[in-house]
């Protein structure tokens, strides 16, 4: 199955909250998924100078980064130096260590087990919106 068939590993999650960027991560994630991600954001960034994120890790099996465009890589991670307030990650592995290293400190980033993902929802001061 080529990138162009498979099912989105990245799906936005409706918020309460305008300047929240929220995702769910389900299964494997590919370049296309990845170039998907770096453009949802910038349409954040352009709306909301500063935003908070939270990304629920759903089934998380692996993200291919060696294949995504290091010049995409790298703007994606320039921008949210200047534009990322708080980070929330739910479920997965906790890449909260590996993070802290490659964002500045006046970022708050957190993991929280996918059990404790209404904490991670508090901390924010948000709520995810039902789908109908």
């Amino acid at each position: 199955m080529s990138y162009l068939e498979a099912v989105p590993a990245i799906r936005r999650i409706d918020t309460d909250r305008g300047d929240l960027f929220a995702v769910d991560i389900v299964g494997k994630v590919n370049p296309a998924d990845a170039e998907n991600l770096f453009g949802l954001l910038e349409a954040a960034y352009a709306l909301h100078p500063q935003i908070d994120v939270l990304v629920r890790l759903t089934d998380f099996e692996d993200t291919q980064w060696a294949e995504i465009s290091p010049g995409t890589f790298e703007q994606g991670r320039d921008a949210a130096l200047r534009h990322v307030r708080r980070c929330a990650s739910v479920g997965g592995p906790d890449w909260s260590g590996y993070l802290r290293g490659e964002l500045p400190e006046a970022t708050e980033l957190r993991h929280f087990p996918a059990d404790r993902e209404a904490e991670a929802w508090e901390w924010l001061g948000a709520s995810p919106r039902a789908t109908t």
